[in-house]
Protein backbone atom coordinates (compact mmCIF):
# COMPACT_ATOMS: atom_id res chain seq x y z
CA UNK A 1 0.00 0.00 0.00
CA UNK A 2 1.37 3.10 -0.88
CA UNK A 3 2.45 5.38 2.01
CA UNK A 4 0.13 9.13 1.70
CA UNK A 5 2.48 12.00 1.62
CA UNK A 6 2.83 14.46 4.67
CA UNK A 7 3.09 17.92 4.70
CA UNK A 8 6.45 18.04 4.99
CA UNK A 9 7.28 15.50 2.16
CA UNK A 10 5.25 17.83 0.41
CA UNK A 11 7.34 20.65 1.14
CA UNK A 12 10.85 18.75 0.59
CA UNK A 13 9.25 17.65 -2.83
CA UNK A 14 8.16 21.49 -3.43
CA UNK A 15 12.04 23.03 -2.53
CA UNK A 16 13.91 20.25 -4.38
CA UNK A 17 11.56 20.90 -7.54
CA UNK A 18 12.52 24.66 -7.15
CA UNK A 19 16.14 23.74 -6.81
CA UNK A 20 15.73 21.53 -9.89
CA UNK A 21 14.17 24.46 -12.08
CA UNK A 22 16.80 26.63 -11.39
CA UNK A 23 19.60 24.28 -11.92
CA UNK A 24 18.16 23.45 -15.04
CA UNK A 25 17.64 27.06 -16.22
CA UNK A 26 20.95 28.48 -15.40
CA UNK A 27 22.46 25.22 -17.45
CA UNK A 28 20.42 26.18 -20.64
CA UNK A 29 20.39 29.25 -21.00
CA UNK A 30 23.36 30.17 -22.10
CA UNK A 31 22.69 27.99 -24.62
CA UNK A 32 18.98 29.20 -25.72
CA UNK A 33 21.28 32.90 -25.25
CA UNK A 34 23.85 32.35 -28.15
CA UNK A 35 20.93 30.63 -30.17
CA UNK A 36 18.64 34.18 -29.52
CA UNK A 37 22.34 35.67 -30.55
CA UNK A 38 22.50 34.06 -33.98
CA UNK A 39 18.74 34.64 -35.02
CA UNK A 40 19.25 38.12 -34.01
CA UNK A 41 20.63 41.69 -36.03
CA UNK A 42 24.84 41.63 -34.47
CA UNK A 43 24.21 45.95 -34.29
CA UNK A 44 20.89 45.17 -32.33
CA UNK A 45 22.11 42.58 -30.12
CA UNK A 46 25.63 45.18 -29.11
CA UNK A 47 22.80 47.70 -27.40
CA UNK A 48 22.05 44.92 -24.73
CA UNK A 49 18.76 44.77 -23.28
CA UNK A 50 17.61 41.33 -25.04
CA UNK A 51 16.96 38.52 -23.02
CA UNK A 52 14.02 36.07 -24.00
CA UNK A 53 13.45 36.13 -27.81
CA UNK A 54 15.02 38.46 -30.90
CA UNK A 55 14.08 41.89 -31.12
CA UNK A 56 15.29 41.97 -34.55
CA UNK A 57 14.78 38.60 -36.35
CA UNK A 58 17.28 37.91 -39.28
CA UNK A 59 18.95 35.04 -41.00
CA UNK A 60 21.82 37.51 -41.74
CA UNK A 61 24.20 36.12 -39.03
CA UNK A 62 23.96 32.73 -40.98
CA UNK A 63 24.06 34.20 -44.30
CA UNK A 64 27.18 36.05 -43.69
CA UNK A 65 28.86 33.28 -42.22
CA UNK A 66 27.61 30.69 -45.48
CA UNK A 67 28.94 33.38 -47.75
CA UNK A 68 32.36 33.77 -46.58
CA UNK A 69 34.41 31.00 -48.51
CA UNK A 70 36.85 30.98 -44.81
CA UNK A 71 34.28 29.69 -42.27
CA UNK A 72 32.74 27.12 -45.24
CA UNK A 73 36.55 25.70 -45.80
CA UNK A 74 37.37 26.36 -41.70
CA UNK A 75 34.22 23.94 -41.16
CA UNK A 76 35.16 21.29 -44.07
CA UNK A 77 38.73 21.03 -42.83
CA UNK A 78 37.18 20.47 -39.17
CA UNK A 79 34.70 17.85 -40.33
CA UNK A 80 37.13 15.68 -42.43
CA UNK A 81 39.79 15.99 -39.59
CA UNK A 82 36.90 14.55 -37.29
CA UNK A 83 36.02 11.77 -39.32
CA UNK A 84 39.58 11.10 -40.58
CA UNK A 85 41.14 11.64 -37.05
CA UNK A 86 38.28 9.32 -35.43
CA UNK A 87 38.62 6.42 -37.77
CA UNK A 88 42.36 5.93 -37.47
CA UNK A 89 42.65 7.08 -33.72
CA UNK A 90 40.12 4.11 -33.01
CA UNK A 91 41.29 2.00 -35.05
CA UNK A 92 45.13 2.06 -34.76
CA UNK A 93 44.05 2.31 -30.66
CA UNK A 94 42.34 -0.63 -30.67
CA UNK A 95 44.84 -2.27 -32.77
CA UNK A 96 47.87 -1.66 -30.08
CA UNK A 97 45.42 -2.46 -27.26
CA UNK A 98 44.49 -5.91 -28.81
CA UNK A 99 48.25 -7.03 -29.15
CA UNK A 100 48.90 -5.69 -25.82
CA UNK A 101 45.97 -7.43 -24.39
CA UNK A 102 47.99 -10.71 -25.47
CA UNK A 103 49.33 -12.34 -22.22
CA UNK A 104 52.23 -14.13 -23.58
CA UNK A 105 53.23 -10.93 -25.67
CA UNK A 106 56.77 -10.54 -25.75
CA UNK A 107 58.09 -7.84 -23.53
CA UNK A 108 54.54 -6.65 -22.73
CA UNK A 109 56.01 -5.31 -19.21
CA UNK A 110 58.09 -3.22 -20.91
CA UNK A 111 55.51 -1.81 -23.79
CA UNK A 112 53.02 -1.10 -20.55
CA UNK A 113 56.18 0.84 -19.12
CA UNK A 114 56.58 2.98 -22.14
CA UNK A 115 52.67 3.69 -22.02
CA UNK A 116 52.86 4.60 -18.74
CA UNK A 117 56.06 6.97 -18.50
CA UNK A 118 54.15 8.11 -22.14
CA UNK A 119 51.38 9.34 -20.08
CA UNK A 120 52.89 11.10 -17.47
CA UNK A 121 55.90 12.92 -19.12
CA UNK A 122 56.14 15.00 -21.89
CA UNK A 123 59.08 16.82 -23.67
CA UNK A 124 57.38 19.46 -24.29
CA UNK A 125 56.20 21.80 -27.33
CA UNK A 126 59.20 22.65 -28.19
CA UNK A 127 60.22 18.78 -28.83
CA UNK A 128 56.85 18.17 -29.96
CA UNK A 129 57.36 20.82 -32.94
CA UNK A 130 60.79 19.26 -33.84
CA UNK A 131 59.10 15.59 -34.44
CA UNK A 132 56.58 16.86 -36.16
CA UNK A 133 58.90 18.85 -38.57
CA UNK A 134 61.06 16.18 -39.05
CA UNK A 135 58.88 13.81 -39.86
CA UNK A 136 57.22 16.44 -42.26
CA UNK A 137 53.79 17.13 -41.01
CA UNK A 138 54.86 20.81 -40.37
CA UNK A 139 51.72 22.88 -42.61
CA UNK A 140 49.81 19.61 -43.35
CA UNK A 141 46.66 17.99 -42.94
CA UNK A 142 48.74 15.04 -41.57
CA UNK A 143 49.40 16.95 -38.42
CA UNK A 144 45.91 17.18 -37.56
CA UNK A 145 45.35 13.00 -37.53
CA UNK A 146 48.92 11.13 -37.29
CA UNK A 147 49.70 12.72 -33.97
CA UNK A 148 46.91 10.97 -31.99
CA UNK A 149 46.19 7.88 -33.89
CA UNK A 150 47.27 6.59 -30.48
CA UNK A 151 45.55 7.64 -27.89
CA UNK A 152 47.27 6.29 -24.19
CA UNK A 153 44.09 6.80 -21.92
CA UNK A 154 41.77 4.70 -24.10
CA UNK A 155 44.80 2.12 -24.91
CA UNK A 156 44.77 1.17 -21.36
CA UNK A 157 40.64 0.95 -21.33
CA UNK A 158 41.06 -1.05 -24.29
CA UNK A 159 43.52 -3.29 -23.11
CA UNK A 160 41.12 -3.80 -20.00
CA UNK A 161 38.17 -4.47 -22.04
CA UNK A 162 40.20 -7.03 -24.60
CA UNK A 163 41.78 -8.99 -21.67
CA UNK A 164 38.33 -9.94 -20.36
CA UNK A 165 37.03 -11.16 -23.78
CA UNK A 166 36.87 -15.16 -23.76
CA UNK A 167 39.92 -16.38 -25.08
CA UNK A 168 38.08 -19.42 -26.98
CA UNK A 169 36.51 -16.97 -29.14
CA UNK A 170 39.85 -16.08 -30.87
CA UNK A 171 41.07 -19.76 -30.50
CA UNK A 172 38.23 -21.49 -32.30
CA UNK A 173 38.83 -18.86 -35.22
CA UNK A 174 42.80 -19.55 -35.01
CA UNK A 175 41.61 -23.63 -35.72
CA UNK A 176 39.58 -22.65 -38.18
CA UNK A 177 42.75 -21.01 -40.04
CA UNK A 178 41.30 -17.21 -39.43
CA UNK A 179 44.36 -14.62 -39.09
CA UNK A 180 44.77 -12.37 -36.19
CA UNK A 181 43.89 -9.38 -38.66
CA UNK A 182 40.48 -11.00 -39.34
CA UNK A 183 39.88 -12.25 -35.78
CA UNK A 184 40.00 -8.37 -34.77
CA UNK A 185 37.87 -7.75 -37.85
CA UNK A 186 35.62 -10.12 -37.40
CA UNK A 187 35.36 -11.51 -33.55
CA UNK A 188 36.82 -8.55 -31.81
CA UNK A 189 35.49 -5.72 -32.81
CA UNK A 190 31.44 -6.57 -33.38
CA UNK A 191 31.39 -7.52 -29.76
CA UNK A 192 33.68 -4.40 -28.50
CA UNK A 193 30.40 -1.84 -29.88
CA UNK A 194 30.73 0.52 -26.38
CA UNK A 195 34.26 0.13 -26.38
CA UNK A 196 34.42 1.69 -29.74
CA UNK A 197 31.42 4.13 -29.99
CA UNK A 198 32.88 6.04 -26.62
CA UNK A 199 35.95 5.84 -28.03
CA UNK A 200 34.73 7.79 -30.84
CA UNK A 201 32.50 10.28 -29.51
CA UNK A 202 35.82 10.94 -27.21
CA UNK A 203 38.48 11.25 -29.94
CA UNK A 204 35.93 13.04 -32.44
CA UNK A 205 35.00 15.68 -30.14
CA UNK A 206 38.42 15.98 -29.27
CA UNK A 207 39.52 16.34 -32.70
CA UNK A 208 36.57 18.61 -33.58
CA UNK A 209 37.54 21.10 -30.53
CA UNK A 210 41.12 21.36 -31.18
CA UNK A 211 42.56 24.68 -32.20
CA UNK A 212 45.55 24.69 -30.90
CA UNK A 213 47.78 22.38 -33.58
CA UNK A 214 46.18 24.36 -35.94
CA UNK A 215 47.28 27.93 -34.12
CA UNK A 216 50.81 26.25 -33.41
CA UNK A 217 51.67 24.15 -36.82
CA UNK A 218 49.82 25.33 -40.03
CA UNK A 219 50.46 28.53 -41.59
CA UNK A 220 48.26 27.81 -44.51
CA UNK A 221 45.06 29.70 -44.59
CA UNK A 222 42.96 26.62 -46.63
CA UNK A 223 43.83 24.16 -43.42
CA UNK A 224 42.66 26.25 -40.90
CA UNK A 225 39.98 24.90 -38.50
CA UNK A 226 36.47 26.02 -37.53
CA UNK A 227 37.91 26.52 -33.70
CA UNK A 228 40.84 28.26 -34.48
CA UNK A 229 38.29 30.79 -36.34
CA UNK A 230 35.94 31.18 -33.79
CA UNK A 231 39.35 32.23 -31.80
CA UNK A 232 40.38 34.48 -34.14
CA UNK A 233 37.16 36.44 -33.82
CA UNK A 234 37.73 36.85 -30.50
CA UNK A 235 40.88 38.08 -30.82
CA UNK A 236 39.91 40.35 -33.84
CA UNK A 237 36.93 41.65 -31.48
CA UNK A 238 39.66 43.15 -28.94
CA UNK A 239 41.01 45.06 -32.02
CA UNK A 240 39.35 47.51 -34.06
CA UNK A 241 38.30 45.53 -37.87
CA UNK A 242 39.69 46.63 -41.53
CA UNK A 243 37.80 49.22 -43.41
CA UNK A 244 36.91 46.35 -45.71
CA UNK A 245 35.64 44.07 -43.16
CA UNK A 246 33.90 46.95 -41.19
CA UNK A 247 31.83 48.02 -44.24
CA UNK A 248 30.29 44.44 -45.10
CA UNK A 249 29.63 43.77 -41.44
CA UNK A 250 28.05 47.26 -40.90
CA UNK A 251 25.62 46.56 -44.57
CA UNK A 252 24.28 43.27 -42.62
CA UNK A 253 24.16 44.40 -38.86
CA UNK A 254 26.90 41.64 -38.36
CA UNK A 255 29.09 42.25 -35.42
CA UNK A 256 32.09 39.91 -34.59
CA UNK A 257 30.50 39.00 -31.66
CA UNK A 258 27.22 37.24 -33.81
CA UNK A 259 29.36 35.35 -35.99
CA UNK A 260 31.07 34.19 -33.28
CA UNK A 261 28.13 32.91 -31.63
CA UNK A 262 26.85 31.86 -34.81
CA UNK A 263 30.12 29.56 -35.44
CA UNK A 264 29.38 28.34 -32.11
CA UNK A 265 26.04 27.13 -33.04
CA UNK A 266 27.32 25.58 -36.08
CA UNK A 267 30.29 23.87 -34.54
CA UNK A 268 27.60 22.19 -31.98
CA UNK A 269 24.79 20.76 -34.70
CA UNK A 270 27.41 17.76 -35.92
CA UNK A 271 28.01 16.61 -31.94
CA UNK A 272 24.29 16.95 -31.23
CA UNK A 273 23.62 14.81 -34.38
CA UNK A 274 26.23 12.13 -33.56
CA UNK A 275 25.30 11.44 -30.07
CA UNK A 276 22.03 10.26 -30.14
CA UNK A 277 23.64 7.46 -32.35
CA UNK A 278 26.09 6.28 -29.78
CA UNK A 279 24.12 6.82 -26.88
CA UNK A 280 22.84 3.27 -26.34
CA UNK A 281 26.76 2.26 -26.14
CA UNK A 282 27.83 5.23 -24.04
CA UNK A 283 26.45 4.29 -20.68
CA UNK A 284 28.34 0.95 -20.68
CA UNK A 285 31.38 2.00 -22.64
CA UNK A 286 31.53 4.85 -19.62
CA UNK A 287 31.61 1.72 -17.33
CA UNK A 288 34.47 0.29 -18.96
CA UNK A 289 37.76 -0.36 -16.54
CA UNK A 290 35.42 0.65 -13.50
CA UNK A 291 33.88 -2.61 -13.34
CA UNK A 292 35.41 -5.97 -14.02
CA UNK A 293 33.53 -8.75 -15.02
Amino acid sequence: MRRRKTIEDRVLDTIISIILIVVVFVTLYPFYYILLITFNAGTDTAAGGMYLWPRQFTFGNYLYFLEDPKWISAFGISLLRTIVGTVLGVLFTGLVAYGLAKRDLIFRKSYFTIVVVAMNFSGGIIAFYIVLKSLGLINTFGVYVIPGMLNLFFLLIAISFFTDIPEELGESARIDGASEVRIFAKIILPVSMPLLATMSLFIGSGQWNAWLDSAYFVQDEGLRTLTYRMMQVINQSMVPSGDAQAAAMSRSSVTPFSVQATAMVVSIVPILGVYPFLQKYFVSGMMLGSVKG
